[in-house]
Formats: C-alpha cells, sequence, structure tokens
C-alpha cells in the first residue's frame, strides 16, 4: 500500500490531495524519518507517524467474494 493510501484508509485524511500536501510539507514519518514521497510503498512493520499519533502498517485483510 502506498503511504497516501495509507492516510487515506486510516481515516487521517479525507482526500489524496490532503494527503499529497501533507506529505509534501514533511508532516509524516515513516521509521523515524520524514517522507515526503506519497507514492512509496509501505511494507508491514512500518512505522508511520503522523501529528503525534504513531501505526505500524499492515496489510489490510483481503475480502472474499
Amino acid at each position: 500500500m502506498k503511504l497516501d493510501q495509507f492516510l487515506k484508509w486510516q481515516g487521517r485524511v479525507a482526500t489524496g490531495g490532503e494527503a499529497k500536501h501533507l506529505i509534501t510539507s514533511g508532516a509524516v514519518r515513516v521509521n523515524g524519518s520524514i517522507e515526503t514521497r506519497r507514492g512509496r510503498k509501505l511494507n508491514p512493520g512500518d512505522n508511520v507517524c503522523f501529528e503525534d499519533e504513531e501505526y505500524i502498517f499492515t496489510e489490510p485483510a483481503l475480502q472474499g467474494p
């Protein structure tokens, strides 16, 4: 999952444009480093920090038919 999608999935932003603005402004950290690439692919176990909240990325469960 890409970083911008993750922020939307977590409900931290409402739109892709809002995610882009926050990420490119340096407001998001991944594994302790500022991340400015909205398309950065997250791997299971990555630590995402935004507005003093911390999330550990895990693959979303796939829904069956």
